[in-house]
């Protein structure tokens, strides 16, 4: 399998597992950011393995994959979680506001924030691992 389905696979497949990490099993967690395990952390963890493995750990096309994967791991980690963790302030600072105020902007609250976007460092190293087996799993293929 190449390289780039084979990164697809990973990041369908987490999304997949996103499903059954929830207890009642949540559905809509496919298309959803953040969760068990990290499908970014998958993704590029794949697509990074792959490369290494194809052109050389030491070759420029993985220095560059590898900084790339990197950014994008520390930003689901980082400041997608940091952002989820202020939305869960916000959400809960309006909850204890006045209403009777709030109700006068009736665009200010539409809806609550997103507050899973980003991951723990356990859902990245669990992506990380799952991109890292099936990148040995498709190189076997």
């Amino acid at each position: 399998m190449s390289i780039l389905p084979a990164s697809l696979l990973s990041l369908f497949m987490a999304q997949f597992i996103k499903i059954f990490t929830t207890y009642p099993f949540d559905f809509t967690r496919i298309v959803g950011s953040g969760g068990m395990p990290s499908s970014h952390a998958a993704f590029v963890s794949t697509l990074s393995t792959l490369v290494g493995l194809k052109y050389g750990f030491n070759s420029d096309l993985f220095a560059i994959v590898a900084v790339f994967s990197l950014i994008i791991i520390y930003d689901a980690s980082g400041v997608r979680r940091a952002v989820g963790e202020q939305a869960n302030v916000i959400n809960r600072l309006i909850k204890h506001l006045d209403i009777t105020r709030l109700e006068r902007d009736k665009e200010l609250l539409k809806k609550d924030l997103k507050e899973l976007i980003g991951h723990t460092p356990f859902e990245v190293l669990a992506g990380t691992l799952l991109g890292v087996i099936v990148a040995l799993l498709c190189m076997r293929l």
